[in-house]
């Protein structure tokens, strides 16, 4: 079992920065994979980046995101940051910390509750 809270989310203008912070139950070196993922209203839910814990700490950005948002992880706080810069108004959604374990080979997927960001142009 992981439980996640994310905090860091508000309103912010346009060009402007957040960072979010994903707090685990556990140790994330534990961990396979966590990642952020945001659902705009309407929207399905997307992946906005992913750290493979397990896998030497690669990260993967959606197309969207690079060169703006940097994920990074702190294993000593058992924390993942998102810190987005350059802030667009369909950057605007809430954001979800995710986090994979595998046991064996079957990834059981654990979910924060979400924190809002709100872009204004």
């Amino acid at each position: 079992q992981v439980q996640l809270v994310e905090s860091g989310g508000g309103l912010v203008q346009a060009g402007g920065s957040l960072r979010l912070s994903c707090a685990a139950s556990r140790s994330i070196s534990s961990i396979n994979e966590m990642g952020w993922y945001r659902q705009a209203p309407g929207k399905q839910r997307e992946l906005v980046a992913v750290i493979r814990i397990r896998s030497g700490g690669s990260t993967d950005y959606a197309d969207s995101v690079k060169g703006r948002f940097t994920i990074s992880r702190d294993n000593a706080k058992n924390t993942i940051y998102l810190q987005m810069n350059s802030l667009k108004p369909e950057d605007t959604a809430v954001y979800y910390c995710n986090a994979k374990v595998v046991v064996i080979t079957t990834p059981f997927p654990y979910w924060g509750q979400g924190t809002q960001v709100t872009v204004s142009s």
